[in-house]
């Protein structure tokens, strides 16, 4: 008989198999079901940041998904009948591998993450779901597939199964949030006059239209945003809905033509207008089970939040989940979740909804903006883009640089400061350094998984460290040490052995 899986996962979306790829490289036992039979859906999201390439790098699928990727994307801007041609580059970020924008399909993302779990041994259970749970504290889930109903014993359940989750009900977990008063058009269409060699946003007094070349079934990709229940009929789907009202190709052109995009259609693959929810859990945890990703906190697609937060939940799960038994402090490193992640959707959903006015709000205010951006846009973004500090400190915003764990009960204040004075909770940044082995980068070093110490010259080792951890010793002068942990942010900024052991049989490494 099978072993009972360490991580039973309730949803194969790009949160759930990065989960599943987190926690079984750290070696949890993982077992993932899918309630949806087919492997194919369209996707909603395109656009993978900075932060999340980083994290997924030591589960060895970056090179995979930048494979399949558009980085450094050029964009062509319209504003009326005037336009510009932005070529965003090499962002002027010198901290990071990844300094560029990246575009890159939702559908591609769960291939490439997919692929690596087969590598691995580990099967997608589809048309396999989560029917009932006995005790969320010990968890006994009731499973159904095509040949009926099963019942099996857990260490965690995770619930990464949308916002319309099965488990977060099961766990007797609230919901607070509501729906947006504006929908999003999607549709997959060729568009004839738009320029194929670049992607197109358009700013019209109604709103923003986006075009991009990651079309599934044809060349484009659109974007739009609209008053909610703008369908003939009025029909609308919710976020979490299986099916979603397509829209009519005269309706589609329509929006091209309020936003002045130039082009005309030809033929429409797919279409969708989807109305947007916004909310939290009440809680990420409950017992033994966990929420991530939409199972855990929803809202607007601006900003291309939504599936970097889901995956960069489960990075910082995963390993959790996977040491936790070993762990001296196991309900203070499982809590950490929920005090480090929850405070990231709050100021998510800030951003997002700031964005999302910006982009599709109808009231006079919202449309100065996009109007002001309409007849100045394309005059002054070449300059804009021209200020190269300016653009990276953005980038940095939307591309989530800016999280830090400061303060949490996994991460420990320093007593001395180093490595361009990162503090504990901080994410490592990426660095030319000098090790007794030789120049290195220092995400090089961290693209191993597990745990890593940077000690300094004459800093004493642990006295032993377990198979998980990774000593690299620096040529800097000093005492000090930083243990880095398996999603890259520092835990303990540190000048005595003690401490970091202590550290160490904290997280279970």
């Amino acid at each position: 008989m099978a072993r009972a899986p360490d991580v039973l996962i309730a949803g194969a979306g790009p949160t759930g198999l990065a989960l599943a790829l987190q926690a079984h490289t750290h070696g949890a036992r993982v077992r993932i079901v899918e309630r949806r039979p087919d492997p194919f859906r369209r996707s909603r999201a395109a656009m993978v940041h900075i932060r999340t390439l980083e994290v997924l790098r030591p589960l060895g699928v970056v090179d995979a998904l930048l494979e399949r990727a558009a980085a450094d994307p050029g964009f062509t801007l319209h504003g009326g009948h005037r336009t510009a041609h932005l070529g965003l580059g090499r962002i002027a970020i010198a901290d990071t591998p990844y300094p560029h924008l990246t575009l890159l399909r939702q559908a591609d993302v769960e291939s490439v993450l997919g692929e690596a779990l087969a590598e691995r041994g580990i099967p997608i259970e589809r048309g396999t779901e989560v029917v009932d749970l006995a005790d969320p504290a010990d968890p006994r889930v009731t499973l159904r597939d095509a040949g009926g109903s099963v019942t099996t014993q857990c260490g965690f359940l995770a619930g990464c199964d949308g916002v319309d989750s099965i488990v977060r009900s099961l766990a007797g977990i609230g919901w607070s949030g509501g729906s947006y008063s504006r929908e999003i058009v999607l549709a997959d269409l060729d568009i004839a006059g738009l320029d194929p060699d670049s992607s197109h946003v358009a700013v019209g007094p109604a709103g923003m239209v986006f075009a991009f070349r990651l079309g599934e079934g044809a060349s484009w990709r659109l974007l739009a945003t609209r008053p909610a229940g703008s369908t003939a009929g009025g029909g609308h789907a919710s976020t979490g809905a299986t099916g979603a009202v397509s829209v009519p190709v005269r309706e589609l052109a329509a929006l091209l033509t309020a936003a002045e995009m130039p082009g005309q259609i030809t033929d429409v693959a797919w279409s969708a207008a989807i109305r947007l929810r916004y909310g939290r859990a009440d809680a990420y945890r409950r017992g033994q089970v966990f929420l991530a990703g939409d199972a855990a906190h929803v809202h607007s697609p601006a900003g291309g939040q939504g599936m970097n937060t889901g995956i960069q939940d489960a990075i910082n799960l995963g390993w959790k989940l996977a040491y936790s038994p070993r762990s001296r402090r196991s309900d203070d490193l499982l809590d950490s979740y929920e005090v480090e992640r929850r405070g990231i959707a709050r100021i998510g959903q800030v951003l997002t909804d700031a964005l999302f006015w910006a982009e599709s709000a109808t009231d006079p205010a919202a449309a100065a903006v996009r109007r002001m951006v309409a007849w100045c846009g394309p005059t002054l973004a070449p300059a804009a883009l021209s200020m190269r500090p300016l653009v990276a400190e953005l980038m940095r915003i939307v591309s989530q640089l800016w999280i830090s764990y400061r303060g949490g009960p996994m991460v420990v204040l320093p007593a001395v400061r180093q490595l361009n004075q990162v503090r504990a909770g901080d994410r490592l940044p990426d660095a030319a350094i000098e090790t007794t082995c030789g120049p290195a980068r220092l995400h090089d070093l961290l693209a191993e998984p597990g745990f890593h110490l940077l000690l300094d010259r004459d800093a004493e080792e642990p006295s032993s460290v377990g198979a998980s951890v990774h000593l690299h010793r620096l040529t800097t002068p000093g005492t000090g040490v930083i243990t880095v942990r398996p999603d890259g942010y520092a835990g303990l900024v540190a000048a005595g052995r003690a401490d970091v052991e202590r550290w160490l049989a904290a997280v279970g490494a």
